[in-house]
């Protein structure tokens, strides 16, 4: 099965919380959507670990961001160096500028705030499952509100993207390395950081995190 669809597949979670109340409200709320299916639940970044060992069928790991010992942010970078395959989707209470970056930085897929209904879950379970990017609207908010851009470069009229520059774009905002964007794309991986070098050029980010808030600044993640 492709990456980047799952179509009809049914979608196995790993639920990481410190709070067992919060996990077991998580998992009773996702009860009626019968594609998604809670595997395993954890209450540390350690026992989280162990779980994904023994739950080789888990594709996307809903964590909490404050826990203790094992932070979600690390965690997340340990999923990413062990499991590249697995999606990380945050769940908090707050969205500030840092935090959020910090969570793009080790590998999260999407972020969403723990007041989110079923619905909005749901939709960002199947999102980053699927290999995209899913944020709740006041984590992009921030995003855009934060972007570190001066004023003469707002009054720009913004570079030229060419198609292939955006397809590239769109795969790397949804965490796929040079070699994958490179299969998908039937190019080369010199080819593919070449493109890279050039969006970061064209865009003046400095980082995958600058690239994805210019994104969706620019409405270029479908």
């Amino acid at each position: 099965m492709s990456a980047f669809s799952v179509s009809g597949a049914v979608i196995d979670l790993l639920l990481v919380d410190d709070h067992p109340m919060i996990v077991e409200g998580i998992r009773q709320m996702l009860l009626p959507e019968p594609d998604l299916r809670v595997v395993a639940q954890a209450h540390s970044g350690a026992q989280a670990l162990e779980l994904l060992g023994a739950h080789p069928s888990v594709r996307v790991v809903l964590l909490d961001l404050s826990m203790p010992g094992m932070s979600g942010v690390e965690l997340a970078r340990a999923i990413r160096a062990d499991w590249p395959a697995i999606r990380v989707l945050a769940l908090s209470m707050f969205h500030d500028h840092a935090t959020v970056a910090e969570v793009l930085e080790a590998g999260g897929a999407g972020y969403v705030l723990k007041t989110a209904s079923r619905t909005e879950l749901s939709t960002a379970i199947r999102q980053v499952a699927g290999g995209r990017s899913y944020f709740s609207q006041d984590v992009a908010d921030t995003l855009l509100q934060n972007l570190q851009i001066g004023a003469s470069l707002e009054a720009e009229r913004p570079p030229v993207i060419t198609r292939r520059e955006r397809e590239i774009l769109q795969l790397i905002a949804r965490e796929h390395s040079n070699l994958e964007i490179a299969e998908a794309l039937f190019i080369s991986e010199r080819t593919v950081e070449t493109h890279r070098r050039n969006l970061l050029t064209k865009t003046k980010c400095k980082s995958v995190v600058g690239l994805i808030q210019y994104a969706i600044r620019h409405k270029l993640l479908d």
